[in-house]
């Protein structure tokens, strides 16, 4: 795989990049630290995670998949200079007390302090590109899908206040690049805006979803990002498992349910964009589409994600190597236009039910 430059930054990376949310939580360390060496060995030198993760976020294991990287780090130390390795900081915490006592905001002592953190767990002096997991501002994400002036917070810290902090992270050396995730157009412009206005760092990427069943990134986003060059780091190309076709035909909890899976295994991930109804039956429709053309569903969402102008590298989540190798192997796939031309037509049926 040739790589990608992110942004207008200096990083070169993988157009596949590995997600860890599931280490600590349905991988445990050791198969976790083989799934590492094994993304390494097959050449992705990308890696992303994050200060909240394991995924879903619970008090007994936030901050472990950063602690499972370090120590694999550790272990491996002529690994680090082969890789790119992403974090972030979350957002605000309400309804997560054990971050930052469940604060409503994201200052620049909290930002500073946060980094310092992600260091000492990955047991690095750098961070690649340090990202801020999701905005102060209320906006359309993770499920919400309208802006509302209404519950816009006030008093909380402003995107320059937020920047100048990376900046500050930047310039002490801690950080190479930095990032912002779960955005909106109005923010990605913002802070680009007011980096150039007043010689701060520029982000470089944007990481927000997109796959076969969420592809809001193209509404507007895209258009943002191209002309401000901003790369997107595309997440969930699998839509959360309902993309590869295991729950076709049980559905989440039914006979049958893949033992383990998240959606199966997690009754709160039930409730949220992935959960509906509607987005079980749009991706059906894709698993569909890609069997009626000598595909697996896996093949077809992510060969969406790899050939698409728009994604710079797409975060596979996995579980095991095998699943690793199956994601991995799908790269070089390529899409024939009527196949294009019927995602197209599936879309204009469903849109984007998991937004």
């Amino acid at each position: 795989m040739k790589t990608t430059q992110l942004g207008k930054s200096d990083l070169q990376v993988t157009p596949i990049c590995l997600g860890t949310m599931t280490f600590g939580e349905q991988v445990d360390e050791a198969t976790a630290h083989r799934i590492l060496s094994r993304s390494l060995e097959r050449g992705v030198n990308f890696l992303d995670t994050a200060e909240m993760y394991a995924a879903p976020p619970r008090a007994e294991t936030f901050n472990v998949t950063e602690q499972i990287i370090g120590r694999w780090l550790a272990a491996k130390p002529s690994a680090r200079d082969k890789l790119v390795i992403a974090t972030k900081v979350a957002g605000p915490s309400r309804g997560m007390p054990w971050i930052r006592g469940g604060s409503a905001n994201l200052t620049e002592q909290d930002i500073l302090e946060a980094c310092d953190g992600s260091l000492r767990r990955l047991q690095t002096d750098v961070i690649d590109l340090y990202q801020i997991h999701w905005p102060v501002r209320h906006v359309p994400a993770f499920g919400m899908q309208y802006f509302d002036p209404q519950k816009d917070p006030q008093g909380l810290a402003s995107i320059e206040e937020q920047l100048r902090a990376l900046d500050k992270l930047v310039r002490a050396g801690k950080v190479r690049a930095v990032g912002l995730s779960n955005e909106t157009p109005y923010g990605v412009h913002e802070f680009v805006r007011l980096a150039e206005q007043h010689g701060l760092a520029r982000v470089a990427t944007v990481q927000n979803p997109y796959c076969l069943i969420n592809r809001s990134y193209e509404n507007a986003l895209d258009e943002t990002c191209h002309r401000l060059g901003v790369s997107l780091l595309a997440y969930s190309p699998l839509g959360f498992g309902l993309l590869t076709g295991k729950y076709d035909t049980s559905g989440f909890t039914g006979p049958g349910a893949p033992e383990g899976a998240r959606m199966q295994k997690f009754a709160s991930t039930r409730g949220q964009r992935w959960g509906r109804a509607a987005s079980l039956a749009a991706a059906k429709r894709y698993n569909q589409l890609a069997r009626d053309n000598g595909l697996t569903p896996t093949q077809l969402a992510l060969a969406f994600c790899y050939t698409k102008w728009q994604v710079a590298s797409t975060i596979i989540g996995v579980t095991s190597v095998a699943q690793l190798d199956e994601d991995l192997d799908a790269w070089g796939s390529t899409l024939s236009p009527e196949v294009l031309v019927a995602i197209d037509q599936i879309r204009h049926e469903h849109w984007d039910p998991a937004i």
